[in-house]
């Protein structure tokens, strides 16, 4: 039976907070000599990874006519499970990338649950419609990388019908993840890491749910600028969502400042930074930024380029493209990865530096689109029009300048072309991460079996590797031996390609040196352990603070309180003010006395009678403290004769006792 005392203490917890706090485990007491430990065996850790969608590979088999699935190992959150510790449970919470029948789902479902450790929504076609081609890709993918629809025909305006499916599965996935972490009897610690802008809104309906919930959020994407992130209609919603999380974390440090501009200009809030830590001050929570560059998976790429298919594809391309020049790029088909400047960006090369025709070839490979639409295909004519135009201008029987690889590609062919590539050119206008240049040079960097194939020894000259970079990706801070360029400026590329090559061979050692050993260090272990010991640490005082819930829906927010703070009952303050013979009442004016948005300032009618009212009780002193001029404030409590004022925060202080 729980006392009134104790549930009185408890009256601001959450409801399962209040069972969690009620069903702690009691320590165990040894009873032999030895040394005391509090739990024979401490709770395994469990991360659950949300992502919108799973990243897993489903197909049907051929024979059979039953679905197959395997984890697709180039996805970054694939990878994750390999980056934590052994004794770490990791879990998955998306949508699968496969049209399931309604009969099939509940049998797809147990199989991804028990065999991947994967928990699958299916959605209904209308809401994924609108959810993920409609709000996701067609309205805030396009304005997180700086384009801004001014016409019904360039793209998709706001919807609210959209939002409302942005919001509705986003409820949905926090519902998914509440049932993931109720699943298990046995008591551990639950972490739970969202990715990406399709989910920016599930931190408010997960931790209205479980307020002590250990939440962080990654950003794969751009975060834009203040003054064109303002342009969301449902701009605070979003920052509002995305602050009831622990941890925040973006790829660079510009993505961070934008975010913290916004919210600076958007909400009023103001970050600090403490022992190389940021943090948003937001409703008494600490909400801490981090800054941490993805990395890739060592292990498995030097696996991959060891295999036979590699290695055959590699030494075939090395006899096909032998003494020539090859620059190599891949890139997502979408109107963002500046695929038309970088070829535009080889013609002009051609035309500007004639000893270099039939000897440079610039390799594109693209990967198909994630989503259809108009923007797509004309990126792919005018990419067509320019290669052709090029290969036409500068072209030979036996020579393309530009060879357009449309994909799917594998990656032991991507990996193979990498290897025997001299020059890497990534230049997007606009992006997240981009892991293509770090593959690249640990391509580069070779493996024994690829170096057998490629004719590489202990006499051949040193491993090298130049990469020329957008200054606009999120890779590009970290590389410090690449050409940075900017995509817009055709001839500035065109230059960077020409001084790449004319590089000495010594300088391109000491930068492939450079960046192989911070990829190599900067893994995706690396990433994911940093995350970690970061959440871990913002969350260290979930239960030294009371919490207070505010708001419904959307707009729910999650206030913390000091442990000894109690909530003012009016029966105690009554009772109190009743049996006190001297008592000091200090009012603040601004937002206490009057609203801050009233556009007469002065005192009404009303306040000044309870004013007076107060006053002449002969126990009570009574003052306003406010920052106003002492001219105003004496000035409208000329009738108050009783009243003291301290005027200018205190610097000019009228007694009326």
């Amino acid at each position: 039976m729980v006392s009134s005392f104790c549930l009185n203490q408890l009256s601001l917890l959450s409801t399962d907070d209040y069972f969690r706090v009620m069903n702690r485990r009691i320590p165990r007491v040894r009873k032999v000599p030895g040394v005391i430990s509090e739990f024979e065996e401490w709770p395994r850790k469990r991360v659950i990874i949300v992502s919108n969608q799973l990243p897993l590979r489903a197909f049907r088999d051929s024979v059979s006519d039953e679905w197959r699935f395997e984890f697709d190992e180039n996805n970054i959150l694939a990878q994750l499970k390999d980056a934590f510790p052994s004794d770490t449970e990791v879990s998955y919470v998306g949508t699968l990338k496969a049209d399931v029948d309604v009969a099939d789902q509940d049998e797809v479902a147990i199989v991804l649950r028990e065999k991947f450790s994967c928990e699958t929504i299916f959605l209904p076609e209308d809401i994924q419609n609108k959810f993920y081609h409609g709000f996701c890709k067609h309205y805030l993918w396009p304005l997180f990388h700086y384009k801004m629809s001014m016409t019904g025909s360039d793209g998709v305006r706001f919807d609210r019908s959209q939002w409302h499916a942005y919001m509705t599965v986003n409820k949905e996935f926090a519902e998914k993840v509440l049932e993931v972490m109720a699943s298990r009897d046995d008591e551990g610690e639950y972490r739970v890491w969202v990715h990406d802008y399709h989910l920016m809104v599930l931190p408010t309906f997960l931790r209205r749910r479980s307020s002590r919930v250990e939440l962080g959020f990654f950003l794969h994407s751009p975060f834009p600028s203040s003054d064109v992130y303002k342009i969301l209609p449902v701009r605070e919603d979003i920052l509002r969502a995305l602050l009831n999380c622990d941890l925040i974390g973006f790829h660079t440090f510009d993505y961070a400042r934008h975010f913290l501009s916004s919210c600076r200009r958007i909400l009023g809030l103001h970050s600090e930074s403490n022992r190389g830590h940021i943090a948003l001050e937001y409703d008494g929570r600490a909400v801490t930024i981090k800054i941490l560059p993805a990395g890739i998976h060592m292990e498995q790429l030097q696996y991959v380029m060891s295999e036979e298919s590699t290695v055959r594809k590699a030494k075939e391309l090395k006899e096909k493209y032998e003494g020539k020049i090859v620059m190599v790029g891949v890139d997502d088909l979408d109107l963002f990865k500046g695929i038309t400047q970088k070829f535009s960006a080889m013609g002009e090369l051609l035309e500007s530096n004639r000893g270099l025709r039939t000897k440079v070839v610039l390799v594109q490979i693209t990967n198909p689109a994630r989503s259809l639409g108009r923007d797509v295909q004309q990126v792919l004519d005018e990419a067509n029009s320019i290669a052709m135009e090029v290969n036409q201008k500068y072209g030979e029987p036996g020579y393309e300048p530009i060879v357009f690889i449309k994909g799917p590609v594998t990656t032991q062919e991507k990996l193979a072309y990498y290897a025997i590539a001299d020059y890497c050119v990534v230049t997007p206008v606009r992006d997240g991460m981009n892991l293509v240049p770090y593959k690249y040079t640990v391509c580069r960097q070779g493996c024994p079996l690829l170096d057998e194939a490629l004719g590489v020894d202990e006499k051949s000259p040193s491993k090298n590797s130049v990469i020329i970079v957008s200054e606009f990706i999120g890779c590009s801070p970290s590389l410090s031996g690449a050409i940075r360029v900017n995509p817009w400026d055709i001839s500035q590329m065109a230059n960077a390609m020409h001084a790449a090559i004319l590089m000495p061979e010594t300088e391109k050692h000491l930068r492939h040196e450079k960046h192989y050993k911070y990829i190599s260090s900067h893994d995706v272990a690396y990433w994911a352990r940093s995350f970690d010991q970061s959440l871990e640490r913002a969350c260290l005082d979930h239960y030294h603070k009371r919490y207070w819930r505010v708001g419904f829906g959307i707009t729910f927010r999650l206030v913390a309180l000091e442990p000894n703070f109690r909530k003012l009952s009016g029966d105690t303050l009554n009772s109190a003010y009743k049996k006190t013979n001297c008592r000091l009442i200090l009012l603040d004016y601004d937002g206490t006395m009057m609203p801050t948005t009233s556009v007469n300032m002065g005192p009404s009618h009303q306040v000044i009678s309870v004013l007076n009212q107060l006053c002449d009780d002969p126990k009570n002193i009574v003052f306003i403290v406010s920052g106003r001029d002492r001219d105003s404030l004496t000035k409208w409590f000329s009738s108050c004769e009783k009243l003291g004022i301290a005027a200018e925060h205190g610097c000019f202080t009228r007694y009326c006792f």
